[in-house]
């Protein structure tokens, strides 16, 4: 079907044919010299490729990757970028020998030529069947034929010579295909750098796990330390009692001993027969029992020696503190 009219047509013949196969899938111009060749063995215009290739490489990185605009292949840049590619020397020979052909055959270069007056390629009016469809009706947006335009329902409308409008319809579908190639483009590289994006969130995730196990690790150590220290402390304080009530309970013990031995001194006087003997004896030993009594009563580690809750440590601010721990905000906005 024709895109212009509507109307069924026959298909293309050989040299449109092979115009249609000779058009880059980005520009939908013949191919221009120089073209490559990609990986996927699809062609395109060195200057089509590049300009794919940098919508991709934002920030003319060496090398990079693009996707085949036919197949969307993935296409690997190395450090020559485009200019990397293989020419398709193939392509260009076919090219300039259509060229040639087509100039042999009377063609303008560049532009397409004008339909030629073919009854199988031209449709016919449906009002006037004997006339081709050969004008465009501007007002009416719509091709017709000159007998429509002088005694039809066109005869008072605007009309233009169809291959002209034909050519500047063509140029805008081209420049609408241009640009939602672009936009296609600016939107592919948007993808890809929200895909890097993402992958860049992932790595500063990692990286803040890391950082973050790395403090409490060392938070956890420091209150290992600080509980070695406190608990030698308590230590130093249990040996230093222990050690102070040791002390006093050896000197009782020895005091006991030597009670017990006046004791027997005492009661081995008073079992004495002579008079004398005792008399001699006991005013020394009744000093040395003074003595021993005047020591006074033992006295016993004051009340609440043995407690140790003096040492005893507050943890509810810490604990506070720890619960309320954070991530800093200070001069961080909310992502």
């Amino acid at each position: 079907m024709d895109i212009q009219t509507g109307q069924v047509v026959r298909g293309l013949g050989a040299m449109e044919s092979l115009e249609t196969q000779l058009s880059c899938p980005i520009c939908l111009e013949m191919f221009t010299k120089p073209v490559v060749i990609l990986p996927c063995q699809h062609n395109l215009c060195r200057g089509c490729a590049n300009d794919l290739y940098e919508s991709k490489n934002l920030y003319r990185y060496s090398g990079g990757t693009f996707r085949c605009p036919t197949c969307r292949f993935e296409v690997v840049l190395d450090r020559h970028g485009v200019h990397g590619l293989q020419r398709n020397l193939l392509v260009e020979n076919i090219i300039d020998m259509y060229k040639q052909q087509r100039e042999s055959q009377g063609g303008e270069g560049g532009e397409d030529p004008p339909p030629k007056d073919r009854d199988a390629k031209e449709p016919m009016c449906d009002e006037h069947e004997d006339e081709r469809i050969n004008i465009y009706c501007v007002t009416c947006s719509t091709p017709t034929c000159s007998m429509c335009k002088v005694f039809g329902q066109h005869k008072d409308c605007e009309v233009s010579p169809l291959h002209a409008i034909y050519q500047a319809q063509k140029s805008e579908l081209r420049a609408a295909v241009e640009q939602l190639a672009a936009a296609d483009a600016q939107v592919a590289a948007a993808a890809v750098a929200a895909d890097e994006a993402c992958e860049r969130i992932r790595e500063s995730g990692d990286l803040q796990r890391r950082r973050l196990g790395e403090s409490f690790d060392l938070l956890f150590a420091t209150l290992e330390q600080r509980k070695g220290q406190l608990v030698e402390r308590v230590g130093e304080a249990e040996r230093s009692k222990v050690t102070s009530l040791k002390s006093l309970a050896e000197r009782y013990r020895l005091q006991l001993q030597a009670g017990g031995r006046l004791r027997e001194k005492l009661e081995e006087n008073l079992r004495s027969s002579s008079a004398a003997e005792f008399l001699l004896a006991a005013g020394r030993l009744r000093e040395e029992a003074r003595e021993a009594v005047g020591g006074g009563q033992p006295q016993g580690p004051e009340p609440g020696y043995e407690s140790m809750e003096h040492l005893s440590v507050d943890t509810q601010e810490a604990e506070l503190l720890l619960a309320g721990l954070d991530f800093r905000t200070a001069g961080v906005e909310d992502q």
